[in-house]
């Protein structure tokens, strides 16, 4: 696990947003207003959803309770019909530099991070990928350890160019975690993993675009503005059941032969034509309009494979 001081310490000023809520599963407009004190912050606008990890004092470092609330925010958008696109950040001037030294100092005390009672179901690190609806980054700050899982976990991301990026893990005696290294090769090819992995060094969000690791590189003042507002061009112009399927598919191919996957896309089309968002798109494109495409409900912690056609 990576310390919440991998990085100096930045300190930001908290916003009021519209709370996500600790496991209450009422719509969106009903969830009240947040206090500075809410674990992640959320805003809704034009089918996006922004999820701001909510400890600026702490640097956003991770601890089981940012965990579950970050979760449980996942879950509910995930079965939100109206949400078609999340995106991710931190508040203040980091994005998240691993896990909080105070959850450390209490694993190392107890004999290891094991020991210490995470609230609710245990779910997996990566998470975000169970998720049907696209997942971006944006990468305001300092990442490290966990909070870099996080990132590579996410479909996209975006990044500020002096955010500064590290596995941190051979540093601190410990192995690549949570599946990183498959993540992270498959992201950056093996020579870039190799070096990212093995050295633990640090690079910024300039030469991580060059490496594949992020997909752009804003100014910080730029970088929220251009993260969200990519995303409200999906958000509007994407179907959200093509949008589930396509990364479904990015997330299989990685082990399937080609001729796999051209089999597997051929069945998909079989399924999808004809279907109302097939129907939409091109009725829409001929009429020079906007899409309007209906929305995606799924919980990703059902045993029910979603079928979005």
């Amino acid at each position: 696990r990576i310390l919440d001081n991998d990085f100096p310490r930045m300190r930001g000023e908290s916003a009021v947003r519209t709370r996500v809520g600790r496991g209450e599963w009422a719509a969106w407009e009903d969830w009240g207003m947040s206090s500075s004190t809410d674990l992640v912050l959320r805003s809704f606008e034009q089918g996006v959803l922004l999820l701001q990890w909510n400890r600026p004092e702490r640097n956003n470092g991770w601890s089981f309770d940012l965990e579950h609330a970050y979760f449980e925010a996942l879950r509910a958008a995930s079965m939100d019909p109206d949400v078609r696109v999340i995106v991710v950040s931190g508040v203040g001037k980091a994005f998240c530099p691993g896990l909080d030294m105070e959850t450390l100092s209490q694993a190392a005390a107890g004999g290891g991070a094991g020991t210490i009672a995470r609230k609710g179901p245990t779910r997996s690190h990566i998470y975000v990928r169970q998720i049907p609806k696209p997942v971006i980054a944006a990468v305001n700050g300092a990442t490290a350890g966990i909070g870099f899982i996080q990132a590579v976990a996410c479909d996209l991301r975006f990044a500020a160019k002096g955010a500064k990026m590290t596995v941190a893990f051979p540093r601190r005696g410990l192995p690549a975690e949570n599946g990183v290294s498959w993540l992270l090769a498959r992201l950056v090819g093996h020579g870039n993993a190799a070096d990212l992995l093995l050295s633990g060094r640090v690079v910024t969000g300039e030469e991580a675009v060059g490496l594949g690791l992020v997909n752009r590189a804003y100014d910080a003042d730029d970088l929220l503005p251009a993260t969200l507002e990519y995303a409200k061009d999906m958000a509007a112009n994407c179907s959200p059941r093509s949008l589930a399927v396509i990364k479904s598919q990015l997330n299989a191919d990685w082990t399937r032969s080609v001729e796999e996957t051209r089999t597997e896309s051929l069945s998909l089309v079989r399924e999808m034509i004809g279907k109302d968002d097939f129907n939409e798109g091109v009725k829409s494109y001929l009429e020079k309009r906007t899409p309007r495409y209906k929305g995606l409900s799924h919980d990703p912690d059902s045993a029910e494979p979603l079928r979005p056609f």
